[in-house]
């Protein structure tokens, strides 16, 4: 039988020396250890010293954790797996019926098959650039005096920032690049 991590035994000598210094020392907020707040106390402050037995202590213990899981995934892997995902299986206990109700990948692709998405399409708007067409490199859609819609090859020597109407180019409405 694997022994359990030495933080979990009440006749720990070792914890219990440590929280008597503490203790003595009388101290009860101190800085983390090797913070600059700690780099900053005097040698003498009680407080640079419950820092460093605390850290000191933190330390022994985790150490002592990892040489025990070392010890258990050597003599009973299938223990080891069951202590180290515990946590992740009581976890997901408490998101699996969320889980549930939510759709699989395959309900999502089912109902946008039965459902086709409405495509709108490209207009430009009084006052503002023209519009590029997608799928057709190169040719701009312009609103007419008239306000009707008219399809035009770009011109090699416009960019977006010469079709904006000067009162949007004053505001920076449009990419100066």
């Amino acid at each position: 039988m694997t022994p359990a991590p030495s933080e979990t035994t009440s006749h720990d000598s070792t914890a219990l020396w440590a929280s008597a210094q503490v203790t003595a020392l009388s101290v009860e907020d101190f800085p983390e250890y090797g913070s600059p707040a700690w780099s900053a106390l005097r040698a003498t402050d009680p407080r640079r010293a419950v820092a460093i037995i605390t850290a000191a202590e933190q330390w022994r213990r985790h150490a002592a954790r990892e040489a025990w899981l070392d010890l258990l995934l050597d003599e009973d892997p299938e223990r080891w797996f069951a202590y180290v995902t515990a946590d992740a299986n009581d976890y997901t206990r408490t998101i699996a019926g969320d889980l549930a109700r939510r759709p699989t990948v395959a309900e999502l692709d089912a109902r946008r098959r039965a459902s086709p998405a409405r495509t709108r399409s490209v207009a430009a708007t009084p006052g503002w650039p023209p519009v590029a067409i997608p799928g057709c490199p190169g040719w701009l859609r312009t609103l007419t005096p008239d306000g009707r819609q008219l399809d035009r090859p770009q011109l090699p020597q416009e960019s977006p920032r010469d079709l904006a109407p000067p009162q949007h180019r004053a505001a920076g409405w449009v990419d100066a690049a």
